[in-house]
């Protein structure tokens, strides 16, 4: 006489399988591509990882993404019929043993190699701008216990104004510009 396996166990085998399965999804990317796809990869760049918390269309009429646009340069005009706010939201860690400066140079290019440089933002008014920083080994930008570290995005805001067409234009790539004049990291953005 056989005898059967209760369905608990085959349940429990089936869910541990899948599991297993699923977590080999992906696996193919490393974390640390010079280039990556999207949210939550890294990037390397002189010994720093960037990480994209977050790239969006921002609403300046909205209550969340009106303090992102504080600090905006004397002279600088909300977008027209035609423009839009985006916000790209990084994340950087110094992974050497020495200190290390992080990127002030981003701009974004689309498929029509159109290019996109940021707007200024005032960092004393902006506590989510993103400042280049000088980090000691493991330090992180934003720092820990700042109001950037601690919002909903968890990173420094990059702000740019773009076209609408930009729509057409997809997929977009953020250039993170090598302080020390080496290759570009890219990551390509949501929109």
């Amino acid at each position: 006489m056989r005898r059967r396996l209760p369905h608990r166990i085959i349940a429990c085998c089936l869910a541990v399988a899948l599991s297993v399965a699923l977590a080999a999804c992906g696996s193919g990317k490393h974390p640390y591509d010079a280039t990556a796809e999207n949210n939550g990869y890294y990037v390397k760049l002189d010994g720093i990882s960037y990480q994209l918390q977050i790239s969006r269309e921002l609403n300046q009429y909205a209550v969340e993404d009106h303090q992102y646009l504080a600090g905006l340069a004397a002279g600088t005009t909300a977008p027209s019929a035609t423009q839009l706010w985006y916000g790209v939201f990084l994340w950087a860690k110094n992974d050497t043993k020495h200190s290390v400066a992080t990127a002030d140079n981003f701009y974004i290019t689309d498929t029509q190699n159109n290019v996109y440089r940021p707007v200024t933002v005032n960092p004393q008014i902006n506590q989510y701008a993103w400042v280049a920083e000088t980090l000691a080994p493991l330090g992180t930008e934003p720092a820990p216990d700042t109001t950037a570290s601690f919002g909903p995005t968890q990173g420094g805001l990059v702000l740019f104004k773009l076209p609408v067409a930009v729509y057409n234009n997809r997929p977009l790539t953020l250039h993170i510009v090598s302080p020390s004049g080496g290759r570009d990291a890219t990551i390509s953005l949501d929109l």
